[in-house]
């Protein structure tokens, strides 16, 4: 696979027949992972939240009084949702981000092995990190992982110089950028792996074959692609700072004996025991990890060799840096720093789920693990070698079993009461802003049952939705950034009634847990009264909380320019020849 004229990975020409396996693993683990959403409905868990119509509200688009964790992908899916269905959008977002995944991560393997590819697709998209962060809701982190493989691929060939790789650099990060986390992540790749700053001694013919001009254009184009959430965190009137409570909240969590240590090893370790899978603690599990760090191992050295000069280092630089942001909340004095970073840096609050990052690390276990599954069959006669590395296809699937039909059945769509709809079209014919009561940030409905979803409300209806913004991990309170709620929050603690603090509409959920004075609801007019919501109606004027004209316009400039930088990237991919990944 390396051409030894030039140290750069030749690109194979893939027939069909050697590509058809591949996808036809990557659809099987797709159905066998998300099977339960072949019924109609919208799974809904945690912070998965979809509606049938997400209105496209500035608050989604540019929130004025809260962080921008859900920048730009809440506007993204508002302009998706205004011609295809919510559950739709659901399907297709988390169906190609495990499909894409497996796809990705097996292409990316350099051998031609098809069984090795097909390890690495099945473990790549069989990690305990996808299981976790699918089982939180947070499938915009899912779009990056699903994208990495992609992106490192396409960093690679414009390292090497390859014709098109700019345009996939930008295509590959696109869907990464959907979320904070996910662009730094794609932006810290495209860093690493194209940086002529980073530049290895020895790889001179790979450094004039990639024009320094490439690699400052790729970080200049995924740096747009991230303007959006850096322009609206900027324009908020939330600030900067977090609670320094999340950072023991949200530090890695042991799944098992061995510890949070090694559950990260792993790609585990989530801050959330609701997130993790019941398998995660059996005994054996921390042997398993040995195992696949083992394999890892092995195949270091043939990834090292394979790939074009520099890039194996590049990839585990990149790596390590993931896992160091993973461990710091639990190592020593790393906690003590990341409480004093996320009160005096604008923007550390980021790091506190410092598990997020270590996507770029499951990839390069995965391919390394796979390369070492082949070095350790390569002596052996090549008909065992492949009831070897068949085996292996159902070790990941063996060791995490509970991923299967959407985490053991917690994936399951069900559909919004009837009268949801109806509270959003009377909202809709007098706009302004809303307060949903009882005050909590997740519910747990009866209609949901046996799950616990971030509140629906403001991606449900029409307009600013005032929610409690206050995680609750166990016994800790990490408390919110956004003012507007903390004024109401007194509000509500002083006993005043609602209709003094301006907001328009009122929304109170029953069958939730929590309590609602009735006092504080004095003064208002019911408009709805159903089984599971009643909808009030505040007639005093009412206080518009909305961002300034420039701030709207900055936000809008920056999500414009990213989605300028990717119609461009599509154009100038399209009229390139075909490549061969």
């Amino acid at each position: 696979m390396v051409d030894p004229t030039d140290g750069v990975e030749a690109a194979p020409v893939r027939r069909g027949r050697d590509t058809l396996p591949l996808y036809a693993v990557a659809a099987a683990v797709t159905v066998l992972v998300l099977a339960p959403l072949a019924a109609p409905g919208y799974a809904l868990l945690y912070d998965m939240v979809f509606v049938p119509r997400q209105p496209l509200t500035w608050d989604l688009v540019a929130p004025a009084q809260s962080l921008p964790r859900a920048v730009p992908m809440d506007a993204v899916v508002s302009l998706v949702t205004q011609l295809v269905p919510g559950w739709v959008v659901q399907r297709l977002a988390l169906a190609g981000a495990v499909f894409l995944a497996a796809v990705g991560a097996g292409r990316l393997v350099p051998t031609d092995r098809r069984v090795v590819r097909l390890f690495a697709a099945v473990a790549y998209a069989w990690t305990p990190y996808l299981a976790e962060r699918l089982l939180i809701g947070q499938w915009g982190l899912l779009l990056a992982y699903a994208a990495l493989p992609w992106l490192v691929r396409a960093a690679l060939d414009l390292r090497a110089g390859r014709t098109g790789a700019l345009a996939r650099v930008v295509l590959a990060a696109a869907p990464a950028a959907i979320t904070p986390t996910g662009g730094l992540i794609a932006l810290g790749t495209v860093l690493v792996l194209t940086s002529d700053r980073m530049r290895a001694p020895r790889s001179l013919l790979v450094s004039q074959r990639m024009h320094p001009l490439r690699s400052r254009q790729a970080l200049a184009a995924v740096g747009v692609l991230n303007a959006p959430w850096v322009v609206a965190a900027l324009v908020t009137g939330a600030g900067g700072s977090s609670d320094p409570a999340g950072v023991a909240a949200f530090a890695a969590r042991s799944e098992n004996w061995a510890g949070p240590l090694v559950a990260l090893a792993g790609t585990g370790g989530i801050w959330s025991a609701q997130a993790t899978p019941a398998s995660r603690a059996t005994p054996l599990v921390p042997v398993a990890t040995v195992v696949l760090l083992i394999l890892a191992g092995v195949g270091a050295g043939l990834l090292r060799r394979r790939l074009p000069p520099g890039g194996a280092p590049r990839l585990a630089v990149l790596a390590g840096a993931g896992c160091l942001l993973a461990a710091l909340g639990v190592l020593p004095g790393g906690d003590a720093a990341l409480r004093w970073a996320v009160v005096h840096l604008p923007g550390a609050g980021l790091l506190r789920d410092g598990q997020k990052f270590l996507a770029p690390y499951a990839l390069l276990l995965v391919v390394c693990a796979a390369l070492g599954a082949e070095r350790l069959v390569a002596r052996v006669d090549r008909e065992v070698a492949g009831v070897i590395l068949v085996g292996l296809l159902f070790l990941p699937v063996a060791v995490l079993p509970d991923l299967a039909f959407g985490g053991a059945g917690r994936l399951r769509p069900v559909s919004y009461p009837a009268e949801w709809q109806r509270v959003a079209e009377y909202i809709d014919e007098e706009p302004g802003e809303i307060l949903a009561l009882p005050l909590s940030a997740y519910r747990a409905y009866p209609w949901n049952p046996g799950r616990v979803v971030l509140d629906p409300a403001p991606r449900y209806l029409p307009g600013t939705v005032l929610t409690d913004d206050t995680l609750r991990v166990g016994d800790v309170a990490v408390a919110g950034e956004n003012p507007r709620v903390r004024e109401m929050r007194r509000a509500l603690a002083e006993g005043r009634p609602v209709w003094t603090t301006g907001v328009r509409w009122v929304l109170v959920q029953h069958e939730v847990s929590g309590e609602v004075d009735s006092q504080v609801l004095g003064g208002l007019v019911r408009v709805h009264d159903g089984p599971s919501v009643t909808l009030y109606r505040n007639p005093a004027t009412v206080r518009e909380a909305s961002p300034s004209g420039p701030a709207r316009l900055a936000v809008v400039a920056a999500l414009s320019a990213a989605l300028l930088v990717v119609i461009a990237a599509a154009v100038s991919a399209l009229h390139r020849r075909a490549t061969a990944w």
